[in-house]
């Protein structure tokens, strides 16, 4: 195993072969039996003649035989990068010297082993675990806490007490919740692993305070026979543990669902059992960065595993299991590297801005709804969010959405996520980073209950060059790449020390779906920004993975940057466009006859040709250590098995590199470095029309409409977002979510339309015609989606509105007035 300084090879479906040392990634050229070592003062290995480092020096090369193509391996395994006299030692004892005589201490990245930027949805870290090692700062972990910490859970809740502990001893949410267990696995023991954020249903057994209901799975008849089953699993776990089975615990029907939570409490009973690490996903992932395996184990043996690599390695001997996590996270996090940002207005007119600023939070708000850690899920927080507030707004189920969405998506912040507290449309006070606490529900304020715990920077404090109209009407609201930008250039030098860019989980999603099957298509009803997130997301993925570019992954889209990037990627061969139509054909995409005009006798000849996909798959041959990403756009309007042909089969993650035999007698592969990505619209055509094969061959991943972009935007009266939402409401009801209108009808030039007579431009010539085209011309179905005042179902038209009366009808059919 690839422990320590140990090798882990790894070979892919098309024969690649991955090499796993020291925490890095590479690829493997292997050697033809001998190692080629520099003229000159080199100190590379080299399995190449052709290498670009070793043409024109041939003059004093030194050839060596490597019989069992190992030398590389043995002298990676000598000793760490960093101990380069203990790879010289081993050099000079394997006669391994460049012209001068001198001995190599490293391996050609370039012939040899080639760096990847990521293998199977793992990033490869920034730096070497040796060098990590070295460098990470012991001192600066706070065990002490931890163990104090740690020490109190064991006295307040002693393992002897578990087999008979009550339920209100347990549970969340009781009159008592403050001194119960579960409250302080989540928010008393700042100092231990975190288990925040999501929803209570990670407790398995809760106490809904607001309905005056326990909650807990479904399986059980009441909360008394819940708990006597959960409670009988903690004890099992806990006995498992101490007779050194933790992957036993995976088997415990009982508290599967409580996975963190279980880890947490293993942590703390059983220090040396595991590491303090509460994802089941990052324990994979560093079990993978440690020694090469891709480990799919259920928690509980994937803890164990990780436990048993760690141990393996001496250099972790005496380590606190803080120490390690701390460092696990710091040299490797598998969380991604983006951050929300979010405004957020503390009160009318900041009317607890100062309250804010004293007590190092945020604070919003919607109070009525309760403590939002009590809610199992996001759904049962929105059916209690609308009970509560659907009298104060009136029975507007766009705007009680659009308010909830506000809500929830302040409750996800994040440990590090960014606020900027706001006051009115123009006025930035601070910006704040979120800290380890997050939310929390404070019983001390009797008004704007809810609160985001924050380390406040009043060095941002500014006034913006241009008003941001939307902040006028909503309290919680995103943060565009391009706003926070400005927010940076124009607060004080030095703020902040670190790049920081908005988070698009979609693309983090989109990555993890190009990993695992390789192939992609975006689907959505018009409008909703397929071609526009993939233009986006191809530049980011790219040019994360390929940082030679010198690209900003984060360019503005539309702006001469993105397309100077977009050109470059295309330049160098890393990404293809194409557009599938009815006439496009296997001729066009594999290979195919076309004629040719140079017949000497001046007629035509047929000559053979690559087709698009045919040419990126042997550009990505030639460059395998580098991804390349073909985008297809309107991958539906094509006849698709005619198109892929044989191709169908070769997508396969484990069909990858394997040969097919072309109808022309050629051969031909598709490289494990190809991925595709395409755009599909929903309006043409269902995705379960698609042909089977290629449903079975492909990730899909549904763009639905983003009302959130345009809550808040006003063309007179109307709130972009409410109409928007109250429009889509009544196109589901009748044809399903397919058919929705997407929030890009709104945003001519990428901003939202501000102008009554460019609304009602959109409403006459884009939206009304689309819905006409849903409708089959059923004027009566127009008018439930418009209303009578614009739809004359007798008539079969459309009223001849003025532009201004048009803007008022949509606000008072659809609900969309922008006032509270």
């Amino acid at each position: 195993m690839g422990i320590g300084l140990s090798v882990t090879i790894n070979e892919t479906p098309d024969g690649r072969r991955i090499v796993h040392y020291d925490g890095q990634s590479y690829e493997l050229t292997s050697s033809s039996g001998e190692v080629i070592c520099p003229a000159s003062d080199g100190t590379a290995l080299h399995h190449s003649r052709t290498c670009g480092h070793m043409v024109g020096y041939e003059d004093g090369w030194k050839v060596y035989a490597d019989p069992d193509g190992d030398l590389w391996r043995r002298l990676l395994e000598s000793a760490s990068a960093d101990d380069a006299r203990g790879r010289q030692a081993f050099a000079e004892g394997a006669g391994l010297r460049n012209g001068v005589g001198r001995p190599v201490s490293k391996i050609c990245q370039t012939c040899s082993l080639v760096p990847l930027t990521g293998v199977g949805g793992f990033t490869t870290p920034a730096k070497p675990l040796s060098k990590a090692l070295s460098e990470f700062d012991r001192a600066g972990v706070a065990t002490a806490q931890a163990d104090a910490e740690i020490a109190h859970v064991v006295r307040d809740f002693p393992l002897a007490d578990w087999p008979t502990m009550p339920l209100e001893r347990y549970a969340l949410g009781t009159d008592v919740s403050k001194d119960s267990f579960c409250y302080r696995m989540e928010f008393g023991t700042p100092g231990l692993c975190s288990m925040r954020g999501g929803h209570a249903g990670k407790h398995i057994i809760f106490w809904r305070k607001k309905e005056g209901v326990w909650r807990y799975p479904d399986v059980y008849v009441d909360e008394q026979a819940a708990w006597e089953d959960v409670r009988a699993g903690f004890a099992d776990a806990f006995e498992f543990v101490r007779e050194g089975r933790l992957a036993d615990v995976d088997v415990i029907d009982a508290v599967r669902s409580g996975p963190a939570l279980m880890a947490k409490a293993i942590s703390c009973y059983f220090p040396g059992a595991l590491l303090p690490i509460t994802s089941r996903d990052h324990v994979r992932a560093f079990i993978f960065h440690l020694s090469g395996e891709s480990a799919h184990l259920d928690a509980f043996a994937a803890h164990e595993r990780l436990k048993q690599i760690v141990d393996g390695d001496e250099r972790f001997d005496g380590w606190h299991p803080y120490e390690i996590g701390r460092f696990l996270y710091e040299w490797a996090d598998p969380r991604p590297a983006t951050t929300t940002i979010l405004k957020v207005a503390p009160g009318e007119n900041a009317m607890y801005w100062d309250e804010c600023l004293a007590g190092g939070y945020i604070c919003i708000g919607w109070e009525d709804v309760g403590d939002l850690t009590e809610f199992g899920s996001e759904e049962e927080f929105r059916v209690a969010f609308e009970e509560a507030y659907f009298a104060t707004y009136k029975g507007n189920r766009s705007k009680i959405s659009a308010k909830a969405n506000e809500l929830w998506r302040f409750y996800q912040l994040k440990p590090g996520d960014l606020v900027v507290a706001n006051k009115g449309t123009k006025e930035v006070l601070a910006v704040g980073t979120v800290t380890g606490e997050g939310y929390r529900w404070r019983d001390e304020r009797t008004v704007f209950q809810h609160t985001v715990s924050v380390n406040w920077d009043i060095g941002y404090g500014q006034t913006l060059a241009q008003p941001q109209q939307s902040w006028g009407t909503v309290t919680v609201a995103k943060v565009s790449a391009e706003l926070w930008k400005s927010l940076r250039q124009t607060a004080p030098i030095g703020r902040p020390e670190r790049e920081i860019v908005p988070a698009d989980p979609l693309f983090s999603q989109l990555a993890g779906l190009l990993a695992r099957k390789g192939q992609v298509v975006l689907y959505g009803p018009p409008g909703t920004g397929k071609t526009y997130t993939s233009l986006r997301f191809a530049l980011w993925w790219l040019a994360t993975r390929i940082p030679e570019t010198d690209l900003d992954p984060h360019a503005d889209y539309g702006t001469a940057r993105f397309r100077r990037a977009l050109d470059a990627l295309r330049d160098g061969g890393y990404l293809t466009q194409v557009t599938f139509h009815p006439a496009y054909g296997y001729e066009d995409f594999i290979e195919g006859f076309r004629p040719d005009g140079g017949a000497g006798d001046g007629g035509l000849r047929l000559v053979l040709r690559d087709g698009i996909f045919k040419q990126v798959c042997e550009t990505a041959a030639a460059n395998p250590e580098r991804p390349h990403l073909l985008l297809i756009d309107e991958i539906n309007r094509g006849d698709i098995p005619k198109i892929l042909g044989e191709l169908i089969t070769l997508l396969e993650p484990d069909k990858r590199g394997m040969s097919v035999t072309l109808p022309t007698g050629r051969r031909f592969a598709v490289p494990s470095n190809v991925h595709i990505l395409g755009t599909m619209n929903t309006a043409d055509r269902s995705i379960r029309l698609l042909d089977s094969a290629l449903r079975r061959r492909f990730a899909f991943h549904e763009l639905l409409p983003d009302t959130d972009v345009l809550d808040g935007q006003k063309v007179g009266d109307v709130n972009l977002g409410y109409l928007l939402r109250e429009l889509n409401r009544r196109v589901v009801k009748e044809l399903g979510r397919e058919r929705q209108i997407g929030h890009s009808f709104f945003m001519p030039g990428g901003e939202p339309v501000d102008g009554e007579a460019e609304l009602a431009a959109i409403i006459r010539t884009e939206v009304l015609p689309l819905l006409q085209e849903y409708a089959y011309d059923d004027y009566s179905m127009l008018s439930r989606f418009l209303g009578q005042e614009i739809v004359d179902v007798q008539a079969h038209t459309v009223a001849g509105l003025s532009d201004e009366r048009l803007v008022e009808a949509l606000s008072s059919e659809l609900q969309a007035n922008a006032g509270e």
